[in-house]
């Protein structure tokens, strides 16, 4: 199956990753064996941490298990949004390297993973490379690879990555991972295609919730709040614990004017995973609802989150950024993003630090960055408004005009600030 064309193979077929976090597109299971059965459990994942953690106490020297447990752990934070894992993750996996210094692909592969849920994929590429010289045939280590890849802007390498693995195990795993390459290039039908493809395939109700939020995530792009709400609605009927799906829930309901609602549910996020970018959707709802007090101490809360990031191991300063933003600290995000940029040319790196330059009145440097949000074809509106009020800060009125137009065409409700916005400019464009 090549990944250029297997759309057009799956559609004969039938019908054929997100990552997100990616960061808020995490990637699904990364296929690591399990010990429990997970069909004749509420919670497979907690008794399978729990049947390793018993394994141990027998068998300490265990080294595959202590692999299992380390995978598990990340796993752990990731349906939890709780990074306080990542220290248990990390201990475990590396009580596997001492036990098993060699020929450990496994332990190599889920310090990768860990490392990509840190953002340190400078790291994860490493690690996944380091496995695949072990075993060549490991799927997990290429799903390691291309998320890493994706997220340092080695377009190339992620595609690389993502064709190998659905060679060796086309299964949902490698078939989301291959959706959400592209969608970054703009091909979200074919994106769509083999999402849909991967939710036929997954059994375990965190993939299935997991494939939900994805068609949930395509649909809300298209501003289609119909089918949003559809996906959400069946992810959380799979698995009620699978937060980003009500996230999800809290966006469509704020583009259908619902507030109290959408403020209910951005309320369960940060209650249970109070992480900064949860946060930041919340602020933006409370300061379009006039709640100027609210948001503040919010925000407030946001930076406490991303404090909590940082002291378990995180990278993120393209988030320290958006934070700056918020805080009406241009220069600051300016600094930050730079940095995230530094590490990795990802396209909504190149984006959040084109809206900061933009903040400090460096419109000519914003453009350049704006130009490189989009230079893979990604529809994203957000990319396209940012683009358009640069152009326009420069006098392009005209090419103000079409990307403004185009950010309310892909999503009209694409942010509860920044639309309204988009309206009142093109607005004047048009009529001037």
């Amino acid at each position: 199956m090549r990944l250029r064309s297997a759309f057009f193979g799956v559609t004969a077929c039938a019908l054929v990753f997100g990552l997100g976090a990616i960061l808020l597109r995490p990637s699904p299971s990364s296929g690591a064996p399990s010990t429990v059965d997970t069909t004749r459990v509420a919670d497979p994942l907690g008794a399978s941490i729990a049947r390793a953690q018993a394994r141990l106490k027998l068998v300490p020297g265990d080294y595959a298990t202590w692999a299992g447990l380390g995978a598990a752990y990340t796993e752990r934070a990731r349906v939890t949004v709780d990074p306080t894992y990542y220290p248990k993750a990390e201990g475990a996996l590396r009580k596997s390297l001492a036990l098993h210094p060699d020929d450990n692909d496994q332990a190599l592969s889920g310090l990768g993973a860990l490392a990509n849920a840190r953002h340190d994929f400078a790291t994860a590429r490493d690690l996944a490379q380091q496995a695949l010289k072990v075993n060549p045939y490991s799927a997990g280590a290429y799903g390691v690879l291309t998320d890493a890849d994706t997220q340092l802007g080695d377009s190339a390498g992620a595609g690389d990555a993502v064709q190998h693995m659905l060679n060796l195990q086309p299964g949902v795993a490698a078939l989301t991972r291959a959706s959400y390459d592209l969608e970054l290039h703009g091909r979200l039908d074919d994106a769509r295609a083999l999402m849909t493809r991967a939710l036929t395939a997954a059994i375990d109700p965190a993939d299935i919730a997991f494939c939900r939020f994805q068609l949930d995530e395509l649909a809300w792009q298209t501003g289609d709040l119909d089918t949003a709400q559809r996906q959400y609605t069946a992810g959380l009927a799979a698995d009620r614990a699978y937060l980003p799906l009500v996230q999800g829930r809290a966006k469509v309901e704020t583009a259908r004017g619902d507030t109290a609602a959408a403020l209910a549910d951005y309320a369960t996020l940060t209650n249970t995973a109070p992480t900064a970018a949860m946060y930041l959707e919340d602020i933006e709802l409370l300061q379009s609802a006039g709640r100027t007090a609210d948001a503040t101490t919010v925000l407030t809360l946001a930076n406490a989150g991303q404090a909590i990031f940082v002291a378990n191991g995180g990278v993120d300063d393209l988030t320290g950024a958006s934070l700056a933003l918020a805080q009406h600290n241009p220069a600051e995000a300016v600094r930050l993003a730079g940095q995230e940029w530094q590490r990795r040319q990802f396209s909504d790196v190149a984006d959040v630090l084109a809206a900061a330059l933009h903040a400090a009145g460096r419109d000519a440097d914003a453009l350049a960055y704006a130009n490189k949000a989009l230079s893979l074809g990604a529809r994203n509106a957000k990319y396209f408004y940012h683009r358009g009020v640069i152009e326009l800060a420069l006098g392009d009125r005209t090419a103000a005009r079409a990307d403004l137009g185009q950010a309310l065409a892909l999503n009209p409700h694409f942010s509860p600030l920044d639309a309204p916005a988009a309206q009142r400019a093109l607005s004047t464009l048009v009529t001037s």
